[in-house]
């Protein structure tokens, strides 16, 4: 993993999110540092992300968390969904992509997007409720950027999206 921090707070969140620390657990001024940075933090702020589940409920949920970040959100509730959003809407900068869905999954989605040249290097986060042993490897061999299982830690889920973001 290379870390491409471009600040202290920036190198602070990729370290603890590589190092799966909780932020709880962090020392008082690290917690602050961290918080400024999310409170001022450009990364997020008009980025606009796909969340693709086909449980709206879901799709409610994070959008709220999205948009009170700044966040333009746009949502498909299936695969084929997905692509049609992706080469209808200019920009989306990163996929939330859930991996259970009827009809198309998440991995074939996935593998979908990464064959369209266009898609190559956007940012892919797989979102799965099996948090079993090799779901991971099997969510990044079909394409995916990353991995996070439900239920969603939102601190998390922000931490992987500033990440992912900072790099695209």
């Amino acid at each position: 993993v290379v870390i491409g921090a471009q600040s202290p707070e920036q190198l602070l969140e990729e370290t603890t999110l590589f190092l799966h620390q909780v932020e709880a657990s962090l020392p008082e001024p690290k917690r602050q540092m961290l918080e400024r940075l999310h409170q001022s933090d450009p990364s997020l702020a008009g980025r606009k992300i796909l969340i693709v589940d086909d449980d709206v409920r879901n799709i409610f949920a994070l959008t709220s968390l999205l948009e009170r970040h700044g966040m333009v959100v746009f949502s498909a509730e299936s695969g084929k969904e997905a692509l049609k959003a992706l080469e209808g809407t200019p920009g989306i900068d990163i996929v939330l992509m859930d991996v259970m869905m009827p009809e198309m999954d998440g991995y074939e989605a996935t593998r979908a997007i990464r064959a369209k040249s266009e898609f190559r290097s956007l940012p892919v986060i797989a979102v799965t409720a099996k948090a079993m042993k090799g779901d991971r490897d099997k969510c990044l061999e079909a394409g995916a950027s990353d991995y996070i299982a439900k239920p969603i830690d939102s601190q998390r889920l922000l931490s992987l999206l500033r990440v992912w973001l900072h790099r695209s």
